[in-house]
């Protein structure tokens, strides 16, 4: 028996035509050809594909905006207990970088937060947790609060040893991912070479793209990018040294 190979091919094309609701034609009628058809769901894969990487690129923006957010309230705790120190002369009221002997630990710090009641225990794990960075902690109600950081669990931001006596644009925090003035490592979590926070002494926060953690992404204008990014501890104005300061705080 004689096969008629375009018939065949004629009626698999229309039963996938129907599946996408659109009957195909042969020149003359009326409707897509199978040729047009194939465009058609080229065109919107192609459509998905770009949507797709828009909703991830805002969905990156949204949470290095929620996490730029939690590092200001750190940094609002931070100020409104070191502005009591300043008031009542208490030395257990400072700035990271105040204390004597210095901090070496970042749950040590927090707890100079915690336990006077600057900062809540219950919030610390939300406060310093990020997208690959989910820091677990276990909260002692106290009296005194304070807070144990869960081994094998990170922390999304770093504290840098900032002093009373430092300038209003010393950088106070920034997310793990940032080194000052290093290119940003691919892999570095939270959010790799997608960008990063910065919070300053002054209160200012801000999301910076992997371009700008360089001075090099300034013009290699050096109080350019002091003024932009942030003045590194222990740095001189118009004079950028690369890699965090001694005493940062991490976990």
């Amino acid at each position: 028996m004689k096969i008629n190979k375009t018939s065949s091919a004629l009626r698999r094309g229309r039963l996938l035509a129907n599946a996408f609701g659109v009957a195909p034609r042969l020149r003359g009628e009326g409707g897509f050809t199978i040729i047009e058809l194939f465009v058609s769901i080229g065109i919107i894969f192609i459509l998905f594909a770009l949507a797709v990487a828009g909703i991830a690129s805002a969905l990156s923006k949204a949470q290095m905006n929620g996490t730029m957010s939690n590092a200001h309230q750190l940094y609002l705790a931070q100020f409104s207990m070191a502005n009591d120190g300043m008031s009542t002369d208490a030395t257990g009221l400072a700035w990271a970088g105040d204390y004597a002997p210095a901090l070496t630990l970042l749950e040590d710090y927090i707890n100079k937060l915690v336990r006077p009641g600057y900062l809540k225990g219950g919030d610390v794990a939300k406060l310093l947790s990020a997208p690959g960075c989910n820091l677990r902690v276990n909260v002692n109600n106290g009296p005194p609060a304070s807070v144990t950081f869960v081994p094998g669990t990170m922390s999304a931001l770093k504290v840098h040893p900032v002093q009373e006596r430092d300038p209003a644009n010393t950088i106070f925090a920034t997310s793990r991912n940032y080194v000052y003035d290093t290119a940003i490592n691919g892999s570095a979590v939270p959010y790799g070479p997608k960008g990063f926070i910065v919070v300053r002494k002054g209160g200012d926060a801000n999301v910076f793209n992997s371009r700008q953690a360089t001075v090099a992404g300034w013009g290699n204008d050096q109080t350019k990018f002091q003024n932009g990014v942030g003045l590194k501890h222990g740095d001189n104005v118009g004079t950028v040294t690369p890699n965090d300061p001694a005493g940062t705080l991490t976990y």
